[in-house]
This record gives structure tokens, C-alpha cells and sequence, in this order.
């Protein structure tokens, strides 16, 4: 079964709303059948290892952290794990009173996670006891993010809250307005020292200012259109994209991919298209993958569609990641699927299985690590078939 994206008011499902009634739901864009190819790169496993029970039945959005030789990987009953990234072996393992619901973050010495009872929680990296705990407004989906001074972590309400680093004290908070229907995640704040940059579901983009909070440019990425409230969805549920020359690189659901000026917020260009992924930028290319899971390469300075693979169509692609010129993209089965980033043709696979994957894989030079939904850990080295 194809899990959904959606988290919706008292627990219901999406099925529920649009059906009204039990049964199936024909999705919007059925899975394709994976297509036999000429492959010319291999996955190889390197290690594999187990992360408790994985990602729960809720898929909570807890993906790994790699650092300095080291893999964090966590469970969405409170389990965490540090694992000799080479190797596979562990470091150490420990297991927290309250259930994960988050990625992480670092910097040298913590890591920070969010938690389902609406905390966050700084961890020490050499043995992961905890340095401190804060309370923030509600539930955290979205991996805190640091500069040198605070960690700002948006909570599923919308509220946008800075913490000192060093002792988890509220610094500031953010809110806006949220509608009443949302897709199940939080926008992750882009956080650099003078500013964060921050993505709501209702489809506004906001610079804060890191000192005090204050907004100092707002400006509407999606407009709600529709008679639905499934159709008004608008969530700016990935992570922008800041680039060194200053571009910002913004996706939502039912709205557009942008270029925008960082510091003014003015439009450098834009192109309609329904994601709520992070994009990824690599030299002339920007990489992005549509709500019916086409992968598509733009060019950064236009827009421009350089080429757009649907072989994946409906098979709920992670977000890419980029290993030795190649797009690295876990689906709903549990497959690895590796793109050539010139051209989109696929040209690597294997199947980890574990319920499927949906938090975005990590690369490292020519390894990819992934995170199965069932807890499954693995990381493959990326080979180059010779001709």
C-alpha cells in the first residue's frame, strides 16, 4: 500500500475525507511498473544494521544524520544510535523517555531532535547523553537548525521558536496563521547567522530576523485555488534552498519552484509545479521532484526544464540526493533508484525493502546511507560499470 502525505484533523485519513466511507481510494497517480533498463552502476551493500522499530506507523520523518565519520540514525519510540559510518559498527545507543518525530541537526559538539510532546532535545555527540531539554509550542516534524547562537525549530502549529544553543533557553517565537487542513510535515527553516528563512502551509515565505524574531520580508509562494480544502493545500513543506550567490531556491504543494533574491525576497523566476520536497541544487542544475514523482532538472538561471524523467511516476519518491554524478532516490517498495543527473535516465538499482523508504537518502563521495521505514539501515558504495 502506498503510504500518504497527508495529516489531517482528528485523526482522519485521507481516504476517509474524500471517500467519506471505508474503502479504496484510487490515488491521483497509480504507481508505474519498473521498467527493465541497461544498467551502468551497481549499488553495493556495504553494512547493514537495525534501528528499532524504524519510522512507526505514523512514518515520522526521523532521517539520519551523517557527521564527521559518524551515522545517527533514531526510532520513533525514543531510540538513538551512533554508528561508525565505514564500518557499521556502534558507538554507543541510547533511549530517551518520549518518542523522536524529527530529523537532526549538529554542530562540534550536540546533536538536536525533535520530539512528539513538543520538545527539543540537545544531545551530546560522544555518548548521546542529554545536555538539555525545552519545551516548544507543539509537535516538531521539521529537524531543529543552528547557527552560532540559537537552534530554531518550527513546530507543527506553525510557531517558529529560537533557543540559545548553549542552554536551550527561549530566545524568541514566531506564529502565523495555519489552515485548517495541512499535509502531514513542516517546512525546515534554512538558518544562516543574520537570518532564518522560513516556509508555512499557508503558502507564505518569511525572512525572520535572528536577533528578535521580526519578519523583515513576507511574500506568497502558493495562492489557494479550488473548492476543497484537498485542493486549497498550499504547505511549503521543503527545506529552501540557499545558494553562495545569494539565490534562494523554494518549493510548494499546488504552487510554484522559485528563484528569489535572498535578501529582497524579488522573484528571479518561476515555474508552476506541485512538490513538497526539498529541492536540490548542483552547479547549473537545480533537481526537484513533482507531486506525481517526476524528477525534473531546471536550470538555475531560468528555470528552464532541462529534461524530466516520469519512469518513477507515483512511487512516492524521497527527495534526491547526489552521489557521484547521480540522482540517489528511495520509493515506497523499498527500491533505490539511481538517475544520471544529465540526462534522467536511470542507470542503477537495487531493492532495500523495509516497508519502503521515505526519508531522503544521505551520500557521501561515491556511499549512500538509507533509512527503511521498518528501522532497516544500510549503506551502499556507488560503482561505475566499466564498458
Amino acid at each position: 500500500m502506498k503510504p500518504t502525505h497527508f495529516l489531517l484533523p482528528a485523526a482522519l485519513t485521507l481516504s476517509a475525507l474524500l471517500a467519506g466511507c471505508s474503502g479504496n481510494v484510487e490515488p491521483q497517480y497509480p504507481p508505474k511498473a519498473l521498467q527493465d533498463f541497461s544498467p551502468s552502476a551497481t549499488l553495493d551493500e556495504r553494512w547493514s544494521a537495525s534501528v528499532g522499530d524504524g519510522l512507526g506507523r505514523a512514518r515520522y520523518p526521523l532521517m539520519p544524520l551523517l557527521a564527521d565519520g559518524t551515522l545517527y540514525a533514531a526510532d520513533a519510540d525514543g531510540l538513538l544510535r551512533a554508528f561508525d559510518a565505514d564500518s557499521g559498527d556502534t558507538r554507543w545507543e541510547v533511549r530517551f523517555d518520549t518518542p523522536l518525530s524529527s530529523g537532526m541537526t549538529n554542530d562540534s559538539a550536540r546533536l538536536y531532535a525533535g520530539t512528539r510532546n513538543g520538545e527539543v532535545i540537545a544531545i551530546d555527540r560522544d555518548d548521546g547523553s542529554e545536555a538539555w531539554r525545552a519545551r516548544v509550542s507543539s509537535e516538531v516534524l521539521a529537524a531543529p537548525q543552528v547557527n552560532s547562537e540559537l537552534v530554531v525549530v518550527q513546530s507543527a502549529d506553525g510557531t517558529v521558536t529560537a533557543l540559545d544553543r548553549l542552554s536551550g533557553e527561549e530566545e524568541w517565537t514566531y506564529s502565523s496563521s495555519q489552515p485548517s487542513l495541512t499535509l502531514r510535515g513542516t517546512g525546515t527553516p534554512r538558518v544562516i547567522e543574520p537570518v532564518s528563512f522560513v516556509g508555512f502551509a499557508n503558502g507564505r515565505l518569511v525572512t525572520l530576523d535572528n536577533r528578535s524574531g521580526q519578519p523583515l520580508w513576507d511574500m506568497r509562494v502558493a495562492v489557494p485555488q479550488g473548492r476543497t480544502e484537498v485542493d486549497r493545500l498550499v504547505d511549503l513543506d521543503g527545506q529552501p534552498v540557499l545558494s553562495q550567490d545569494g539565490r534562494l531556491f523554494v518549493t510548494s504543494y499546488n504552487g510554484r519552484v522559485m528563484a528569489l533574491e535572498a535578501t529582497s525576497g524579488e522573484v528571479i523566476w518561476s515555474r508552476d509545479e506541485s512538490s513538497y520536497l526539498t529541492p536540490l541544487r548542483v552547479g547549473n542544475y537545480l533537481f526537484t521532484v513533482n507531486e506525481a514523482s517526476h524528477v525534473l532538472a531546471l536550470d538555475v538561471d531560468s528555470g528552464r526544464v532541462l529534461w524530466e524523467s516520469d519512469a518513477l511516476e507515483g512511487r512516492d519518491l524521497t527527495a534526491p540526493a547526489f552521489v557521484d554524478g547521480k540522482l540517489a532516490l528511495g520509493d515506497y517498495q523499498g527500491y533505490v533508484h539511481l538517475l544520471n543527473a544529465t540526462d534522467g535516465s536511470v542507470v542503477g538499482r537495487t531493492e532495500l525493502g523495509g516497508d519502503g523508504i521515505s526519508v531522503p537518502l544521505l551520500a557521501d563521495s561515491q556511499r549512500l546511507y538509507t533509512l527503511a521505514n521498518d528501522g532497516e539501515l544500510a549503506a551502499y558504495d556507488v560503482e561505475t560499470i566499466d564498458d
